[in-house]
């Protein structure tokens, strides 16, 4: 993913490599069953807990050491309170089966319980579970993150 995006700013030659890196990233798309599209910004220390079911939209903006655990929807609404594409902060937690839909702000060391569907702004440090999700605490992410540099 990031090789490709890497080669679609370069206009040196180096065409066919780009082509083929984004056939390969097709193909691991189609195994894996991840679908994040080389475009998306994401920070360094993206962690993948399991394959399968993960939909990122190619605008969304992730933060650094973020965890996705499969099943997990991050994407865009076209109208209703929030239209727009969702910002993630750094070091959150994105249980199974968690959504985050919307225009949204995510901040930073947030967890998302399994199932929860975000549709609104989360603030730092909060846990939020539940369908609409709602904060049950503000101890934050900092026992579910596996990739940390703080």
């Amino acid at each position: 993913m990031r090789t490709a995006k890497y080669l679609s700013y370069k206009n040196n030659g180096l065409r066919l490599l780009y082509i083929l890196s984004r056939w390969v990233l097709h193909h691991f798309q189609i195994k894996y069953g991840i679908n994040i599209p080389y475009n998306t910004v994401i920070g360094s220390g993206l962690y993948i807990g399991h394959y399968g079911g993960i939909v990122v939209n190619h605008e969304a903006k992730i933060g650094r050491n973020c965890n996705i655990n499969h099943e997990v929807t991050i994407g865009a609404t076209y109208g209703g309170k929030h239209p727009g594409i969702p910002t993630i902060g750094d070091h959150v937690y994105f249980g199974p089966g968690s959504k985050v839909i919307g225009g949204i702000n995510i901040g930073n060391y947030v967890a998302i319980g399994a199932n929860s569907v975000v549709t609104t702004d989360i603030p730092n440090n909060a846990v939020v579970i539940g369908n609409p999700a709602k904060i049950i605490s503000l101890n934050g992410s900092t026992n579910y993150i596996v990739n940390t540099d703080w």
